[in-house]
């Protein structure tokens, strides 16, 4: 509020009417009275230099009943805030010489204007504004601030609220761990709306896991075998229907469970439900200690609006992990087979999942060892189009599928015929490419090992003879899930001593890498296959592998799958002191 104006029509002329100087003063109320000040509106009291009430008018004296001209200002009638501000203006009592009179009126009126003092009376809040008068009198405006003060204090507190829930927003985005979730709310509760917060949830089996948080810092986390039904309205915040809104509980009726280690009985606990997702994310249990100020309409609000944003983010993380298990339990079925060891032969894999946001992917290979003498050891490696849950799915019904044929037909166009129809009278509409290997006993004379092999869609095996060169199969095939009936061509080969074929995935030959992000491609894969001549199953895709991630270069690549048949090396007899016949290595 700007100072009061002077006006000669308010306060009259006080100079003219006493003669100036210090000599007898007429009568204060006659000296400064006037009709305008006498009825304005707010309370207006004028001391002279000596701290003498000067003026009191209508407004002032219903404020300070027993104040009245004439009378000193500190006789105990005015508030001390006033009466200090009155004489910090002007100094005190006037103790100067008759011959400095005007020079200390100067000063004085200098110290006066624009002089404001602050304090209450009968429970409101005032501004008290200075303005000087002649002869040393000073007038005070006392203007009522309360509604202002409460304005702006309601505006701080709205500040601070918009403030911590941006912050709590913030904080219960910044993770999707469930727990992170549950700690971080706590923790947010205790240091804002309370002086504790306990959250509580409940575990698979009923039980309540209660996690306490207090304003110091203070942290418990434990899952009990207490009852949710022992806090009164916890069982019903738990439940979430019908919707509850807060209840208040009588303090004497709080289990000891539920209490932070030390913090005592607390005064009027509030049971706070957390909606989340469609259920119940929890309940929040607020604690104030015994004499701390109760919450108001406000607080209220920002609790409700805080409890709505911690359920929905503890739901959200909740959603989250359980999706995150559910993708593990999957990935465990489609993770590779420990390979058998069959004699006479190596089998190495490596499998390699898509660096995408979609962590279940479509390739998988199976071997499944010979069943029987005579029988055969059978390879399959296979890539479902798609990916995500879907794909996983179709991926396991595949294995499945497959692994129960085998026992009934060993030809390979056959089998994979009957794996079609199984497709098409299912409800999926993807597509899978595969391609199978099938080797029995090697020749226990030379080791050599026959193998069949036979493509669906998928690119042909590449066979890396003992010398390097590098040759693809000779098969090919319709994709399984399509047309309605399945056609393929088996290649017939033999391996020998030290040959190795290679079952690959396009995820390899389709890898972009390099100085212009080019595809790996299937000329890459010849050259990187002929440089594993001479080694073993394992070595050749672990080589593999290497090339092509050095290719890759850390960028996002598809599902890569390799298998590595190789028949095993022989070792010459010349090398244990005996002889060898031509043709006997190979």
């Amino acid at each position: 509020m700007r100072n009061p104006p002077r006006s000669p029509g308010v306060f009259g002329d006080a100079h003219a009417r006493t003669g100036g100087g210090d000599g007898p003063a007429a009568p204060h109320h006659s000296v400064l009275a006037g009709p305008a000040v006498e009825t304005a509106p707010e309370p207006v009291v004028a001391v002279d230099r000596r701290g003498r009430v000067s003026l009191v008018n209508a407004a002032a004296r219903a404020l300070l009943p027993g104040l009245a001209p004439g009378i000193p200002l500190d006789t105990g009638v005015a508030p001390g805030w006033l009466v200090a501000a009155v004489h910090g203006g002007h100094g005190g009592p006037d103790t100067g010489s008759a011959g400095s009179a005007e020079a200390d009126e100067t000063e004085e009126t200098a110290k006066a204007a624009g002089a404001t003092a602050h304090g209450s009376l009968q429970g409101r809040a005032f501004t008290a504004y200075a303005a000087p008068l002649p002869d040393g009198h000073t007038a005070w405006w006392l203007s009522d601030i309360t509604g202002r003060e409460d304005a702006e204090r309601s505006l701080r507190s709205e500040r601070e609220s918009t403030a911590f829930l941006a912050r709590a927003s913030a904080r219960l985005q910044s993770s999707l761990n469930p727990r992170r979730c549950v700690v971080t709310t706590a923790r947010l509760a205790a240091g804002h709306l309370a002086d504790a917060a306990v959250v509580v949830r409940l575990s698979r089996d009923r039980r309540p896991e209660v996690t306490r948080a207090v304003f110091d810092g203070r942290l418990e986390e434990e899952t009990l075998s207490a009852s949710p039904e022992e806090m009164p309205g916890l069982a019903e915040a738990l439940e979430g229907f019908p919707p509850v809104s807060f209840r208040s509980v009588d303090p004497g009726l709080i289990p000891a469970w539920l209490l932070p280690e030390g913090f005592g009985r607390p005064a009027s606990p509030v049971v706070v439900p957390l909606p989340g997702s469609g259920e119940i994310a929890g309940a929040m249990v607020l604690l104030r200690r015994a004499g701390s100020e109760d919450a108001g309409p406000e607080d209220d609000t920002v609790t409700r609006i805080f409890a709505a944003r911690a359920g929905a983010a503890i739901s959200a993380a909740a959603l989250y992990a359980e999706q995150v298990a559910t993708v593990a339990v999957l990935q465990r079925e489609l993770l590779p087979p420990a390979l058998p060891h069959p004699e006479g032969v190596e089998l190495a894999g490596a499998y390699r999942p898509a660096q995408s946001a979609q962590s279940v992917g479509g390739d998988f290979y199976d071997v499944h060892p010979a069943d029987g003498p005579g029988r055969e050891t059978d390879v399959v490696l296979g890539d479902v189009a798609g990916k995500g849950p879907e794909a996983a799915v179709l991926t396991g019904k595949i294995r499945n599928t497959l692994a129960a044929l085998r026992l009934v037909e060993t030809d390979h166009v056959r089998l994979l015929d009957l794996l079609n129809r199984a497709l098409l009278s299912g409800p999926q509409n993807r597509f899978v490419t595969l391609v199978l290997a099938s080797f029995g006993a090697p020749d226990p004379g030379t080791g050599r090992v026959g193998l069949r092999l036979t493509s669906a869609g998928h690119p042909p095996p590449l066979l890396l003879r003992r010398d390097g060169s590098v040759e693809a199969a000779r098969t090919s095939g319709t994709l399984i899930g399509v047309l309605p009936e399945a056609t393929a061509t088996t290649c017939s080969t033999t391996l020998l001593p030290g040959d190795t074929c290679l079952l690959y995935s396009d995820g390899v030959t389709e890898a972009r890498g390099g100085p212009y992000g080019e595809m790996f491609g299937e000329e890459r894969l010849a050259d990187a296959l002929g440089s594993c001549a001479g080694l073993h199953a394992q070595a050749v895709v672990e080589r593999v592998g290497m090339l092509t991630s050095e290719w890759l270069a850390g960028r996002e690549h598809d599902d890569i799958a390799l298998v590595a048949v190789t028949a095993a090396h022989r070792t010459p007899l010349s090398a244990v002191g005996g002889t060898v016949r031509a043709g006997d290595a190979r």
